[in-house]
């Protein structure tokens, strides 16, 4: 040090409200050049993919490079129709919030191919381990939309029984584990539910979930730390929307050059993709899955996208990131991406996607009605009384028969 004193050092965001963002800053890979390695290959040979990025869709919409999945026109029109289904669900929820007749909701606007891409690429009976923002995942899986209603308004049919905050589902008929709102602690559940598929001999693999800031928490070193000794059937999804509430993606980061590469720290394959391209997640997550299916391990994605709208219905993002953001977010709208690609191959048209807007929002509109049917959070009726005795023990113990008898039910 020159002048014998230390500085303290705060990272901060690139751009503070009423600032014009542009992004100049990202240096990132093009569609296409990244290097596609055999699954089975040695975490090493992962590097250049954990700080560069993994692109298909490049900025014709074309799909190029050795990461194509070349999947069937069929398969992307369902993929767009569930994230399709997904935003619009979002937008209602958020509405019906505002109105009052539920406590809270997160969307997940700029995100859906990060939920519904993996979903598709994974088995059915993957378990997967999600955080708050992956609703994609159970619309792509067949999940009753009017069961998902009930939850979130905490009414008589909520599966839950009152005793989760709206969004964070379960539904173990469809391998997705029960939403944590302790943040980090999906990844060494997954990890210990991998390495249990794993002992059992089992063709079963597990998914995870976190955003950027939770890598933060110890509980993301403890997952990858069981994962790498285990070598556990695991895939750990970073999304890297850029925004923890509302502490810059930087905080977490540090100066690590990526996310992913924290994960060759432990011997894990890394990658980085694209989140906001459906096919760069969908083959990413392919890979990933095919090589925990070999006994090969665990592998660290990183996908990289942007959180387009407010963390929940309880933050304000124009305190802390600039309104026009998004709209200069040079990855784009993942929706638009998939919709141009499926037109540019004569595979969709814009009078097709009004209609499936138009039956995707008569959809929603009639599941809300049903679900209201079933009570409402204001009027109920809501789960009874005594359930709170249940789902507890196996067998309740004598301190909750004693408290089921004072409350006298």
């Amino acid at each position: 040090m020159s002048n014998g004193q230390t500085r303290f050092h705060v990272p901060t965001p690139p751009y503070r409200p009423g600032d014009e963002p542009d992004f100049a800053h990202l240096d990132l890979q093009k569609a296409g050049e990244a290097s596609r390695p055999d699954p089975a290959a040695s975490w090493q040979e992962t590097q250049d993919l954990a700080t560069g990025l993994v692109g298909v869709l490049d900025h014709n919409h074309q799909a190029v490079g050795a990461w194509n999945p070349e999947l069937s026109p069929e398969v992307l029109r369902e993929g767009l129709s569930h994230m399709v289904l997904t935003r619009i669900y979002d937008e209602r929820m958020l509405k019906l919030q505002r109105q009052g007749k539920m406590s809270f909701y997160m969307k997940s606007t700029g995100e859906e191919a990060v939920a519904v891409a993996a979903a598709m690429a994974l088995k059915p009976t993957d378990m997967v381990f999600p955080s708050y923002r992956q609703q994609g995942i159970l619309f792509a899986r067949g999940r009753n939309i009017v069961d998902m209603m009930c939850h979130c308004i905490s009414n008589s049919r909520d599966n839950l029984k009152g005793r989760q905050l709206p969004v964070h589902y379960t539904w173990a008929e469809g391998s997705f584990f029960t939403i944590s709102g302790n943040l980090g602690t999906q990844f060494p559940q997954a990890a210990g539910y991998a390495m249990a598929c794993a002992y059992k001999g089992e063709d079963q693999i597990a998914a995870s979930w976190i955003g950027d800031g939770t890598t933060a928490e110890g509980d993301f070193h403890a997952g990858l730390t069981l994962a790498s000794t285990y070598r556990a059937p695991v895939i750990f999804n970073v999304v890297n929307n850029q925004w923890a509430i509302s502490s810059n993606q930087n905080i977490a980061r540090g100066d690590a050059p990526t996310f992913a590469a924290k994960g060759l720290g432990y011997g894990l394959a890394s990658i980085r993709a694209d989140g906001n391209d459906f096919l760069a997640v969908y083959a990413a997550t392919q890979w990933a899955a095919e090589r925990a299916r070999q006994g090969k391990g665990a592998t660290v994605l990183e996908l990289f996208t942007y959180r387009a709208d407010a963390h929940s219905t309880s933050d304000d993002p124009t305190k802390y990131r600039p309104k026009t953001e998004f709209d200069r977010w040079p990855l784009g709208d993942p929706i638009e991406r998939l919709k141009q690609h499926l037109i540019g191959r004569g595979e969709w048209d814009e009078t097709r996607q009004a209609k499936l807007e138009e039956q995707m929002t008569a959809l929603v509109v009639k599941s809300y009605k049903e679900a209201e049917s079933h009570g409402t959070l204001h009027e109920g009726p809501l789960s009874p009384t005594e359930s709170i005795f249940e789902d507890v023990y196996a067998k309740p113990d004598w301190r909750l028969r004693r408290q089921r008898q004072d409350l006298g039910v």
